[in-house]
């Protein structure tokens, strides 16, 4: 409960207006989930500014505001002004936690923080009024906010405290003086931000630093980073851990899905121990817990019974019932190295009567710097150890996958997904009874998606699982690499996919053509999603294309539909990639290189019916055919012709190419010569002249929910998948007679507020002849003024009220009710949708 006494003395705020209410059930920091009698906390951030959204958290029913910026009108409820929101924050904490004189005991560490802090309060709940801040709010922010609910009868309060920069536990120390000081362990959580796993001890140990000398220090001892924090304490110390010499011991420890059973040695001689938690890693979160209960002299009976009575929290290896008789291990509420180590570790462990198989569907990791490409590769090696079938979701994670199948997980028990849904649809038809799947990934990822989608009751068991509270839903975590983004939606591509291989059948296979980094949609995860989902094999323009996706893991076959010389003949059979041929020199060039190499090449001929380039004429196809089959080293796997006008509405010459292409069939056949694929079909005669299918197409912009002319529109269902972003980066009101831009081609004729997004013709943003007329921000239309330069854009945003730095910019997508479409990009630069998302370059990050 926060009084607003106590918080106008702990801030020096001020009051606006009447104070229409005098005390809060809490803080509230994010508008989407405040609840009816809060105290809204305006807090401008890097990431955005809380004042922006103060009507709506007044229109949740807060019943005050915590603000650093003047309402322009009166809100309705008690308005607080301060300085810094922030810091008013840390100030209140303090405050309120000098002035109930409630102990504190501070809990850190690189993982088990929040287990071991739920376990403590479990144990001192048997005797003490306890307070203990609720989830995870345990940051320089967090922490502040979770002490609104402090109540005046606490006489002791565990308080989590973590850390992503230096200096955060000094602060968070200053803030809640710590009596007793917990370290759990040390490892890289957020080494990207501290360099070392050194730099990460000198900053957790600040916590034992802060131990006053009547205070104790509880350090686990097995850890050696941990273990020489006593040196850093004028505090006592306590030391836990598995080997002889703590003061407290577990030996004999058993963990399966039943629980987590070990033998406890310390000062009060044996005692066994049971665990509702899972997992060896919990016996050390269980061994902190009893060892502050011995500080305050709890007996350890009670302090076992305390524990003996937790369930697992949710995302913590919690096991909930899911589909198919399966177990879904719910480790989702985050993840860094060592805990997804330890949870494989206790998926490995399980005795055969608990697990049929062993699955893992495992996400991304953040902040791991340059430790990433070294965690993933333990991890993918301890899951071949473990597993039996692994998924992964997201482009880092996919190192896991490649770890796992070099240390010998078969090719065929793992897959490479990047969105929950092309996950999920990978495991659904593969669960059976008794399978045991672990789903565990970074907060940013989204895990607990994942494993809702896999309980066998949703509804029952959904709120068991983490981030389930009203307005999470709406939440998304992350930042693009860059302030100019192209967002890619994977599952629109596996639709699209999946809707065109419905239209054509199972008799005929499927080519996605991935050519130019697949349209610009990102060609190895395009590629990966479309295999999942019923391609069979990927088509590009040239080598190295395709050795990106060899080099990506992709073993699906690859055609290479253009031009590939005789000198990149021997790489291009190491890589097992098809390739084109027309001319027999290079024939013969590709035949002596596979004969080096003790193998044979698998090759497309391509017959020019009527498209005037690359190919064959009708008439020299079978000479060069029958030649072709002479040599030894050469495997004849596909021919293959292209319409030049399939995408208009005349199909009378695409009919007449078709006609050529058969008679050239016919006359093959007459000897005997069958190629195993015969294609013609792009995407327009997919779609719309079935005749032309054979026994495969070639479909390309398609797949990317785009038609291929305004005369071959898309079946209903298939949806686009590109949309490309900014922000704002500056906005200027300019005077009068202002000049913007190279040239000075556009001057102000009255005043204008002028904003600059960071974006530019070297992105692909085109500059001439024609640009891109406008963009939308705040749901409305932003002429573009001025030239665009290579980096930078300038646009006119008079008309459109309160756009600041930071506002999201669309240049292709939907905001609000307005849209801008790829066509109608097209259209305004006088080119084709495929040109259009083709050209967008590679240094604008692509996210999905």
């Amino acid at each position: 409960m926060i009084l607003l006494e106590d918080l106008l003395e702990a801030t020096n705020g001020r009051l606006i207006g009447p104070a229409r209410a005098r005390q809060f059930s809490d803080f509230a920091y994010d508008s989407r989930r405040a609840q009816p009698g809060q105290l809204f906390v305006a807090v401008k951030s890097d990431k955005g500014d809380g004042h922006d959204y103060i009507s709506e958290a007044v229109a949740r029913g807060v019943t005050g505001v915590l603000c650093q910026r003047t309402p322009a009108t009166d809100l309705g409820v008690t308005t607080v002004l301060v300085s810094d929101t922030q810091a008013a924050l840390s100030d209140y904490a303090a405050f309120i936690l000098r002035k109930t004189g409630v102990e504190v005991i501070g809990v850190t560490g690189s993982a088990g923080k929040t287990s071991t802090k739920e376990m403590i309060a479990a144990i001192l709940a048997t005797r003490y009024e306890v307070f203990k801040n609720y989830g995870s709010y345990n940051s320089r922010y967090g922490l502040p906010i979770a002490l609104g609910r402090l109540e005046p009868q606490h006489q002791i309060a565990v308080l989590e405290m973590a850390a992503d920069g230096f200096d955060e536990i000094a602060e968070l120390a200053r803030i809640a003086a710590p009596h007793v000081g917990v370290v759990t362990n040390v490892n890289p959580n957020h080494i990207a931000f501290f360099g070392s796993l050194e730099a990460i001890a000198r900053e957790i140990g600040r916590l034992v630093e802060a131990l006053p000398p009547d205070g104790i220090a509880i350090l686990n001892r097995d850890d050696p980073l941990v273990r020489a924090m006593a040196d850093r304490t004028y505090a006592p110390v306590m030391g836990f851990g598995l080997e002889r010499g703590a003061d407290l011991v577990a030996y004999d420890i058993v963990s399966d899905l039943g629980g987590t059973v070990f033998r406890l040695l310390g000062r009060d001689g044996g005692q066994r121990v049971s665990l509702r938690l899972l997992g060896q890693h919990q016996v050390y979160n269980a061994l902190a817990a009893l060892a502050v209960a011995q500080h305050y002299d709890i007996p350890l009976p009670v302090a076992v019974a305390a524990l003996g009575e937790l369930d697992p929290l949710p995302g913590r290896l919690q096991p909930l019932p899911g589909l198919n008789g399966s177990i879904i291990l719910d480790d989702t509420y985050n993840a860094s190295p060592t805990p997804v180590l330890a949870a494989l570790t206790f998926v490995r462990e399980l005795p055969p009567s608990q697990a049929r198989r062993r699955i893992a569907i495992l996400g991304d990791l953040y902040d791991l710097g340059h430790y990433a490409a070294e965690a993933y590769r333990q991890i993918g090696e301890l899951a071949a150890q473990s597993l039996d079938l692994l998924i992964t979701v997201g482009e880092g994670a996919q190192q896991i996958a490649e770890a796992a199948r070099n240390a010998g997980l078969p090719a065929d028990c793992i897959f490479v997904t990047y969105t929950h849904n092309e996950a999920i649809r990978t495991l659904n038809g593969r669960l059976q009874p008794g399978d045991v799947v672990l789903v565990k990934g970074d907060t940013e990822t989204r895990m607990e998606q994942v494993a809702r989608a896999l309980l066998a009751e949703p509804e029952r068991d959904g709120p068991r699982l983490p981030r389930q509270e009203p307005g999470w839903e709406q939440v998304k975590l992350g930042l693009p690499a860059r302030p100019t983004w192209v967002e890619i939606d994977l599952d629109a591509i596996a639709e699209n996919t999946r809707q065109l291989k419905q239209i054509i059948g199972p008799d005929v296979a499927l080519m996605a053509v991935l050519k130019a980094d697949a349209y610009g949609h990102g060609a190895i995860k395009v590629g990966r999603t479309v295999l999942n989902n019923g391609a069979t094999m990927l088509g590009v323009a040239s080598l190295n294309e395709a050795a990106r996706l060899r080099d990506a893991g992709i073993t699906a076959p690859i055609l290479i539909l253009g031009y590939t010389p005789a000198w990149q003949a021997r790489e291009a059979i190491l890589r097992d990639v098809r390739v084109t041929l027309y001319d027999i020199g290079i024939a013969q060039a590709f035949n002596r290189a596979a004969a080096d190499l003790n193998t044979r090449v698998r090759v497309h001929v391509k017959v020019d019916t009527g498209m005037g380039r690359l190919g064959l004429l009708p008439h020299e196809a079978l000479p060069f055919i029958v030649d072709l089959l002479a040599l030894p080293n050469i495997e004849l796997e596909g021919l293959f012709t292209h319409f030049a006008v399939a995408d208009s509405a005349d199909k009378s010459y695409t009919l007449e190419q078709l006609a050529r292409f058969q008679r050239l069939l016919d006359d093959l056949a007459a000897q005997g010569i069958r190629p195993r694929y015969i294609h013609a079909a792009n995407s327009a005669a997919t779609l719309s002249l079935p005749q032309t299918r054979f026994n495969m197409v070639r479909t390309g912009i398609a797949l990317y929910g785009l038609a291929p002319s305004a005369e071959a529109p898309l079946p209903e269902g298939f949806r686009p998948a590109l949309a490309w972003k900014s922000t704002v980066a500056q906005v200027k009101t300019m005077p009068p007679g202002s000049s913007i831009g190279y040239g000075r081609t556009y001057i102000t004729q009255g005043e204008q507020r002028i904003a600059v997004i960071p974006v530019g013709y070297a992105d692909g943003f085109r500059r001439a002849p024609q640009h891109w007329g406008e963009v939308l921000i705040k749901g409305q239309r932003a002429p573009i003024v001025g030239r665009v330069s290579m980096d930078q854009t300038t646009v006119d945003v008079t008309h459109i009220p309160d756009v600041r730095i930071g506002d999201e910019v669309v240049l292709i997508g939907h905001q609000g009710s307005e849209r801008i479409t790829v066509e109608d990009v097209a259209q305004r630069l006088g080119t084709i949708n495929y040109e259009v998302v083709a050209a967008i370059l590679a240094r604008v990050p692509r996210v999905s």
